[in-house]
């Protein structure tokens, strides 16, 4: 009867544990402002001094106009993460703009860390995600529409208008991550076996190099 309880208890204890691990922990201070100059990082950043923390840890300005779009895919992404604002540090959320020039493209790409949700600013854009499935869903949205992309998914979002168009990313992570699949997979460094590559798209090695050599200009 003994051994039986001591079972349950560990049992129960088990599941209580894997329960906590599944969420993020609650904050024990108000503000962990990100010291990104100390050496340490753990899973974040160290926090700062409280006596060295001002108010220019939690502001940004770089998405409150377009940005310049000179890349060959015809958009343009302004992150607005722990990297630019200090004090997002802990607090699991950040924003990006995208813009895109008539025709522009955000290639398919993933967030390993994030959901995003998008909120179109200006012009109307294609956008989809696939899952595991491989079922795409795909919708048209335009001004003042959401639209969701599930966290790890591939995704995209393409501007078909001859205008420009903006959206206003929202991610629930200080530093969601990107991983371009074709960038991932064929500029990679050091470089994936060319073996892998060929096999995978059932293509020559040649034109393995060629991607290779497309994507190498477009950095």
């Amino acid at each position: 009867m003994m051994n039986s309880r001591i079972s349950i208890i560990i049992a129960l204890s088990c599941i209580m544990i894997t329960s906590i691990r599944a969420y993020d922990t609650d904050d024990l201070q108000d503000l962990c402002v990100a010291d990104k100059s100390h050496g340490t990082k753990l899973n974040g950043f160290p926090c700062k001094e409280t006596l060295n923390i001002t108010e220019s840890d939690f502001f940004f300005a770089g998405i409150s106009k377009p940005a310049v779009i000179n890349s060959t895919m015809g958009s343009a992404v302004t992150g607005a993460n722990v990297e630019k604002i200090p004090g997002l540090n802990t607090l699991s959320v950040s924003l990006a703009r995208i813009d895109y020039a008539p025709g522009g493209l955000n290639p398919p790409h993933t967030h390993p860390r994030a959901t995003e949700v998008v909120y179109v600013l200006e012009g109307e854009l294609e956008v989809g995600f696939i899952t595991t499935a491989n079922k795409l869903f795909t919708k048209t949205i335009k001004i003042g529409e959401v639209f969701v992309f599930p966290r790890g998914l591939v995704h995209f979002q393409k501007n078909n208008g001859k205008s420009p168009a903006s959206v206003l990313s929202a991610f629930n992570s200080q530093l969601p991550g990107t991983a371009s699949v074709a960038a991932t997979l064929f500029a990679a460094e050091p470089a994936l076996p060319e073996d892998v590559l060929t096999k995978t798209f059932q293509v020559g090695s040649k034109m393995v190099d060629k991607i290779k050599e497309r994507l190498a200009t477009k950095k």
